[in-house]
C-alpha cells in the first residue's frame, strides 16, 4: 500500500491551542514566528540568526535554482539556505537552523562529502541516515541504563506506562530536532515517531547530548546507515498526545510497533564521546 504524502494545514486553519501543547510548548521562542496569520518573511527570519552563523535564508525562486547547485552544496559553498516563503515545512527547517545551527551544519557537511562521493543523482546508505535524522531527529539523553533496554526490546508498555515517571524526574529527555516532526505536528491526531541518537551518561543533559551528537556526526561516527537510528514513539511521552493517559494507548495505537526478528541496535553514544572527554 503506497503511504499517502502528508500535507499541512493552511496556516489559518490551524488551531492555536496545537501551539500550547508538545511539541511545540518546547520552542516557545519562536512563537511569533510559528503563531499568527502572517508568515515571517526571509528578512525576518534572518534578523534572527544566532551570532556567528555564517548560513542565511535566501529564498527559493528559479533564478536561485539556476545555478545548477545541489541544495546542500549551496550552503555550504556559499551559506546559502533555500527556502520556499510560506512553507510550514520549510519554517521549520528555518527554526532547526535558528536553534541548532552546529547540528544542522554537521549534517551538511557529511551530506556534502557523501554527494562528492555518490554523485548527485545516486544515494548512499549514509545519505539515507542523514537525511532520516534532519527530517525526523530526536536525541535523547538518557540517564538510566535501564530504560535503553526496554526501548531496545520495544517494551512500550514499559518504557512508557511502567517508567512513565522517567519521562518526567529527567532519567530520560528529548530534545526534538527533525523539522518534519515540527510540521506533522500540526495535526494533533498525527502519532509522531521520533529518529533517535542516544547519549548515555549519569550527567546526560539535552545540551551534553547534542554537543556529543555534533562532534560524532562530523567525525563520521554515527548516521552511516538509518538502521542505527532507533525509533521513539513520541505519542507515549506524557503531554504529547492526550491517548497515552490510557494504560492501553502503548499497546493499541499504531505506533507501537514490536521488535523485528534479530533487530539489535547499535549501542548508545556517551559523554566520553564529547570533545576534549
Amino acid at each position: 500500500m503506497k503511504k499517502t504524502r502528508y500535507l499541512a494545514p493552511p496556516r489559518a486553519a490551524v488551531d492555536p491551542q496545537v501551539f500550547q501543547r508538545m511539541p511545540f510548548a518546547a520552542w516557545r521562542e519562536y512563537a511569533d514566528l510559528i503563531e499568527g496569520h502572517d508568515w515571517p518573511s526571509i528578512e525576518i527570519l534572518n534578523a534572527r540568526r544566532p551570532a556567528g552563523m555564517r548560513e542565511r535564508f535566501v529564498a527559493q525562486t528559479r533564478e536561485l535554482l539556476a545555478d545548477g547547485l545541489h541544495y546542500e552544496q549551496r550552503i555550504a559553498e556559499r551559506g546559502d539556505i533555500a527556502t520556499r516563503e510560506n512553507s510550514w515545512h520549510d519554517l521549520f527547517n528555518a527554526l532547526a537552523w535558528l536553534r541548532h545551527p552546529a547540528l544542522k551544519r554537521a549534517l551538511n557537511a557529511r551530506q556534502v562529502a557523501e554527494i562528492a562521493h555518490m554523485g548527485p543523482k545516486q544515494r548512499s546508505r549514509a545519505q539515507y541516515a542523514l537525511t532520516h535524522f534532519d527530517e525526523a531527529g530526536v536525541v535523547v539523553a538518557l540517564r538510566d541504563p535501564a530504560l535503553l533496554v526496554l526501548w531496545d526490546a520495544h517494551d512500550w508498555h514499559g518504557l512508557f506506562w511502567r517508567e512513565r515517571a522517567a519521562w518526567l524526574d529527567g532519567r530520560i529527555r528529548v530534545e526534538l530536532f527533525g523539522h518534519a516532526l515540527l510540521e506533522h505536528a500540526l495535526t494533533p491526531a498525527q502519532l509522531l515517531v521520533g529518529k533517535a541518537l542516544v547519549v548515555a551518561g549519569s550527567d546526560a543533559s539535552p545540551v551534553a547530548a547534542i554537543d556529543v551528537c555534533v562532534r560524532a556526526i562530523s567525525a563520521g561516527e554515527v548516521l552511516c546507515d538509518p538502521l542505527e537510528l532507533r525509533p521513539l514513539p513520541l505519542a507515549g511521552l506524557p503531554g504529547w498526545h492526550p491517548g497515552n493517559e490510557r494504560e492501553a494507548f502503548c499497546r493499541e495505537a499504531a505506533c507501537f510497533r514490536p521488535v523485528r526478528a534479530g533487530r539489535i541496535y547499535t549501542a548508545a553514544l556517551t559523554l566520553a564521546n564529547r570533545a576534549g572527554g
